[in-house]
C-alpha cells in the first residue's frame, strides 16, 4: 500500500503544471491577446538542443549576446535594446509563475536551472521553456523521472492527495507561497540580471523593475477571465510581494474583468527607429508629452522625455 502512495504521490507531481498549461492554452486562442510566442508550446523543453541554460545568463556568461542580439533585433541603441530585452525576458519568465499563484496557489519555482532560453534577431526574439523532467537511479538500479521544476503548493493542494510528490514543495500560507515566487523569479534569478545589465549598460534599476511590474499585471489581466475571484487582488498580491507596486497603476476595468495598466517608468521603445518606434499603451511618457500637444494631438518632445527618463533611471 505505502508503495501504490507514493507512485500515485509521484504521479500527480509529475502532473502538477497542468492548470498552468490549460491556462496558457486558453490564452493562445485567444485573438484578442497578443500571441504567446515567448512560452515554449507545452511549456516544458523536450530536446534541449539550441536551448541555453538560464544559469548562463544570471551569470553573465551569455549576456553579451542575448544584449547585442536585442540591439540587432530591433535596430536600437545599447540601453534601449537593453531594456526591452529585460521587458520581454522578465514577462514571459514571470507567466507560468503569476499565472499559477492567481488560479490555482500553485507556483512553479522558476530559478535559473530550471529554465531553458533561446533568442534571435528576428522574431519572436525570445522564447523560454522550462527543463525537463531530471533522471535519477534507484538503489536497484531502475531509472526514474520527477519534475525538472519544483512547485510550491498549499497544504490542501489537491496534488498532494496521496503525499508529497517528488518536485512538490509545501509551504504553510499564502504569504510563504509568494516569499517562494519572488525568491525564484527576483532574488535568484532576475536581480542578478539586472545587475549584470547595469554593468554594461546605462540604465536605471526602475525601468527595468518597471517593466517586470507591468509584466506581472499584463499577464494577470490577459487572463482574468479564467482567474477566480478578483484579478486586481491577485495583481496587487504579486506586485507587493515583488516590491515593485509603486512601478506601475492598476485598476480594475468598469466593463471587464481585465486591468487598466499605467507604467510609471518607460521601457524605452518609443527610442527605436521608425518603424519600430512606438509609445506603449499605459506608458508614462503619453501624458507628459500630451501636455505639450494637446489630449488628442500627436506625442511630441519624445526626445526631452527620453533624457530626462534616463537620467531618472
Amino acid at each position: 500500500m505505502a508503495t501504490v502512495r507514493v507512485r500515485g504521490a509521484d504521479a500527480l507531481a509529475a502532473d502538477a503544471l497542468a492548470p498552468i498549461r490549460e491556462t496558457l492554452r486558453h490564452m493562445a486562442a485567444r485573438p484578442d491577446i497578443p500571441p504567446l510566442t515567448g512560452i515554449e508550446p507545452g511549456l516544458v523543453v523536450t530536446d534541449p538542443a539550441g536551448w541555453v541554460r538560464a544559469t548562463e545568463l544570471v551569470s553573465g556568461e551569455a549576456l553579451d549576446d542575448l544584449l547585442d542580439t536585442a540591439a540587432r533585433r530591433w535596430h536600437a541603441a545599447p540601453h534601449a535594446a537593453a531594456a526591452l530585452a529585460f521587458k520581454c525576458y522578465s514577462y514571459w519568465l514571470a507567466l507560468p509563475a503569476v499565472l499559477g499563484y492567481a488560479t490555482v496557489r500553485r507556483v512553479p519555482l522558476l530559478t535559473p536551472d530550471a529554465v531553458l532560453v533561446r533568442w534571435s534577431a528576428e522574431r519572436p526574439f525570445l522564447r523560454l521553456g522550462l527543463a525537463s523532467a531530471r533522471r535519477s537511479t534507484t538503489a536497484g538500479g531502475r531509472g526514474t523521472s520527477g519534475p525538472g521544476v519544483t512547485v510550491a503548493v498549499l497544504p490542501s493542494d489537491p496534488v498532494l492527495l496521496y503525499g508529497q510528490g517528488r518536485g512538490i514543495r509545501v509551504v504553510p500560507n499564502e504569504a510563504a507561497l509568494l516569499d517562494e515566487l519572488r525568491a525564484a523569479i527576483m532574488d535568484e534569478h532576475l536581480a542578478p540580471i539586472l545587475d549584470h545589465i547595469r554593468s554594461r549598460r546605462h540604465v536605471g534599476r526602475r525601468t527595468l523593475w518597471g517593466s517586470l511590474a507591468a509584466g506581472v499585471a499584463h499577464g494577470l489581466s490577459r487572463a482574468a477571465d479564467v482567474i477566480p475571484g478578483s484579478t486586481l487582488q491577485a495583481a496587487q498580491a504579486v506586485l507587493a510581494s515583488l516590491d515593485i507596486a509603486d512601478l506601475v497603476e492598476v485598476t480594475q476595468r468598469p466593463d471587464g474583468p481585465e486591468l487598466t495598466v499605467n507604467r510609471r517608468t518607460c521601457c524605452l521603445a518609443f527610442t527605436l527607429p521608425e518603424p519600430q518606434r512606438k509609445v506603449c499603451a499605459g506608458c508614462c511618457i503619453r501624458e507628459s508629452a500630451a501636455r505639450g500637444a494637446g489630449e488628442t494631438g500627436p506625442i511630441r518632445d519624445c526626445d526631452a522625455t527620453r533624457r530626462r527618463l534616463i537620467a531618472a533611471g
